[in-house]
């Protein structure tokens, strides 16, 4: 969450290094790839026109209307990004089946925000670097070893956070922003018949000639808008004025002066086709131009590898992933995560991709595809927000939605064309997620109805420990279980194996709210149920992390006193036997086997003390 006491001006610089970085290096593929090879749109006055007029509306249109203006105001408490936007769109559906397609939706579109964490790292960094072989062609052999030096040196700082280089973030990206403008504005001054590309009747006229080979122009001009997500998935962490400040004042002017100024430099001199981003600096200013551009490249992937922390984080606590180790990398911001696994699993696959592709035009046909079939998501989410949560009528909503969902549509065909040349790679890793995704959610709710359907009730269990002669002691027990309604199954296999209870016992069960963040005074609620028992409900928003010590010595409890010294936790490990005409196919109780074995321990993740754990196994069927 965005802190009170840090100023606007603070905040704004920090939106523009983290935030933008991504749509902000978008200028050094772009205009190139829209005359590339595989769009076959030859590089005469007119199309140069229409190609940077269609740039120049497109990040007006879809950026600055859709997402500045409208997206940024659907805030789940002041938090951003599909998970939260998930959250917000269903919490007022009723019909049981139009959720269930809205959590589909939600689900597919964060597998497609992984595959972004995973292409925007490759094509910028891969971009980048390329510059290497403007400066001589001997340093051509070197571009892929240096890329992949350069992106596991991002990935092993990973751990370290983005806390201690934070404030050096903002700075850079200010200055390459002013470079970009400054460029651009160098070449329009030259050449300034370009500015005639502000009259968007060239962009329609541009799209126009193309024909049957409009879809291809269209999923090139679609990278110039790609990181637009990003300004919705960051607004908690700086919130919306500070954004929308950013936006206006710098990086819309910086990116649409380097637009017009890469089209004056292709109409004065058609032959910087080849990399119109790097010809456009003098000569003597190339060198440096690489090194702020490999700079602003690796703050461009920060930000959406942060991305991808933080959308595990929700989907963990929304129950489509299993536990994982989370390591809190700032006291002051609580969303500076670092994951262990998804950060290396994230390097094996950019690298792997880095190989497999060789170059940032070959990786842009896949980036297409990943980027418009979110940002065609959030659209439709937004639908819902707009209808059901603001309460507008339908002509309103379908009037404020329909035209983005429509252009989105639009956007992704235009970028589908392109599957075979590589846009089916996060098209199947999308899929492979959400099978994985939906595989553990639908696993839990089967292991845990195979768990509580043979347990007994909590109420009848009290009830007969009134006559009970079972030995206590003067201890605290702590029992973690899923269900309000059951006897944990750690508090029988206590009873099966030691035959004693303790004086006191929490049973603990924490439930995690369609909302980023819950509020200490809303954390607990306490429930007596006699014979030295109680029932401790504590409550979380997908953005938190859960810390149950923490939590118990904010307990007001009747005649106790929580004493972290004397208590013991209790938790349960099971393991999972698949069998044969289950609720699941086979292979999906295999795939949820290893999952749950794999999942990372109640321990850490509800940041329980190792020093006072008692686990107990057992073994379920399902």
């Amino acid at each position: 969450m965005t802190q009170p006491s840090k100023g606007l001006a603070v905040l704004t610089l920090g939106a523009i290094g983290v935030v933008y970085g991504d749509i902000g290096t978008s200028p050094l593929y772009t205009v190139k790839e829209i005359f590339g090879e595989t769009t076959g749109i030859a590089l005469t006055q007119a199309n140069i026109l229409g190609a940077v007029s269609a740039i120049f509306w497109a990040l007006m249109f879809v950026v600055s209307l859709k997402y500045v203006v409208l997206v940024l105001r659907a805030d789940n408490k002041g938090e951003g990004g599909i998970m939260a936007l998930l959250a917000l769109a269903s919490s007022a559906v009723q019909h049981h089946r139009t959720k269930t397609i809205l959590f589909g939706l939600g689900v597919f579109g964060a597998a497609l925000f992984y595959g972004d964490s995973l292409l925007t790292p490759a094509i910028s960094v891969l971009s980048a670097v390329e510059g290497l072989s403007l400066i001589t062609p001997e340093l051509t052999p070197y571009v892929l070893p240096v890329s992949i030096i350069i992106l596991i040196g991002l990935f092993v700082f990973q751990k370290k956070g983005t806390a201690q280089v934070g404030q050096l973030f903002g700075p850079i990206i200010v200055v390459w922003f002013l470079t970009l403008g400054a460029i651009g504005l160098w070449h329009i001054l030259k050449t300034p018949a370009i500015l005639q590309a502000m009259n968007p009747i060239y962009a329609i006229q541009f799209y126009a000639d193309r024909g049957a080979g409009v879809f291809l122009a269209v999923g090139a001009v679609v990278l110039a808008i790609t990181g637009s997500e990003a300004l919705y998935a960051d607004m908690g962490h700086f919130g919306r004025p500070a954004i929308r400040i950013a936006w206006s004042c710098l990086v819309l002017p910086g990116l649409a002066l380097n637009y017009f100024g890469q089209g004056a430099l292709l109409l004065a001199h058609p032959e910087a086709v080849s990399n119109p981003f790097y010809l456009a600096f003098p000569s003597e200013l190339l060198i440096p131009a690489v090194i702020l551009s490999t700079l602003a490249t690796i703050i461009a992937s920060q930000a959406v590898i942060s991305g991808a922390y933080s959308i595990t984080r929700q989907a963990i606590q929304l129950g489509f992933l299993p536990r994982m180790r989370i390591m809190h990398t700032s006291a002051e911001e609580s969303g500076q995560i670092y994951i262990p696994a998804i950060n290396w699993a994230l390097l094996i696959a950019v690298i792997l991709t880095v190989i497999a592709f060789k170059n940032s035009s070959a990786i842009a046909a896949a980036y297409g595809i990943a980027v418009t079939g979110t940002m065609l998501i959030t659209s439709i989410l937004t639908y819902f927000v707009v209808r059901n949560i603001w309460k507008y009528p339908l002509w309103i909503a379908l009037g404020a939605t329909g035209i983005f969902i429509a252009l989105d549509i639009v956007l992704l065909a235009s970028c589908s064309v392109k599957f075979f040349n590589g846009g089916w790679f996060p098209v199947v890793l999308a899929i492979m997620l959400v099978v994985v995704m939906w595989t553990w959610r639908e696993g839990r709710q089967v292991l845990m109805k195979a768990i509580y359907d043979d347990d007994p009730k909590m109420s009848l269990f009290i009830n007969n420990l009134a006559t009970s002669d079972i030995p206590r002691i003067d201890r605290t027990a702590v029992y973690l279980n899923a269900s309000s309604e059951t006897v944990p199954q750690a508090l029988l296999h206590n009873l099966k194996h030691n035959q004693v209870l303790h004086n006191t016992n929490l049973i603990i069960t924490v439930v995690y709210a369609d909302v980023p963040m819950v509020s200490a005074d809303e954390r607990s609620v306490v429930n007596a149920l006699g014979e030295g028992f109680w029932q401790i409900k504590l409550n979380y928003g997908f953005m938190q992390k859960p810390d149950i010590p923490q939590a118990l010595m904010l307990c007001e409890i009747p005649e106790f006193t929580f004493d972290p010294f004397s208590t013991s936790y209790f938790v349960s490990r099971e393991t999972i036997v698949s069998g044969h005409g289950g609720a699941m196919a086979q292979w999906r109780d295999e795939l949820f086997s290893v999952m749950s074995r794999n999942a990372g321990s109640v321990v850490g993740y509800f940041n329980i003390p190792s020093n006072s754990v008692i686990e107990l196994g057992s073994r379920v069927h399902i």
